[in-house]
């Protein structure tokens, strides 16, 4: 698929998820604010999820690439989630404190997928319904 903002090709990692969690040079305001919940918690986790991560502007077809991917990767019994909260001290990105130390970055993201399910049910169908070799 293309997307349609860049004209380059849209390939998703997971990884995509978290970026609304990025408070690099946004510490003083997103950053306190995401300090508030503990993501550990499965009711923070929830409120993060529903408030920041899913309603990020997407569109159907990019919401449907993306929930792929989780859904691929929440297959993979090896896979390494806990490597995608892990600082860089070169990159420019970080996330709140102690998010690296998440006890279930697995988990995480299977809250992400169980409320995608929901929240972006609409957008799912519609693209599940479509030919996705034309996009």
């Amino acid at each position: 698929m293309i997307d349609s903002e860049s004209g380059k090709p849209y390939i998703p990692t997971i990884s995509y998820f978290l970026g609304c969690f990025d408070i690099y040079d946004r510490e003083e305001t997103l950053g306190e604010e995401l300090e508030k919940f503990d993501p550990n918690n499965v009711g923070d986790r929830e409120v993060l999820i529903l408030k920041y991560c899913l309603p990020r502007k997407r569109s159907y077809r990019q919401r449907f690439l993306l929930y792929k991917c989780l859904e691929k990767a929440l297959q993979d019994d090896d896979y390494d989630f806990q490597s995608l909260l892990k600082y860089h001290p070169e990159s420019y990105s970080s996330f709140p404190d102690g998010w690296d130390e998440m006890e279930n970055t697995r988990a995480f993201f299977e809250d992400i997928f169980r409320l995608a399910t929901v929240v972006w049910i609409d957008d799912l169908k519609k693209a599940s319904q479509e030919d996705q070799t034309k996009w």
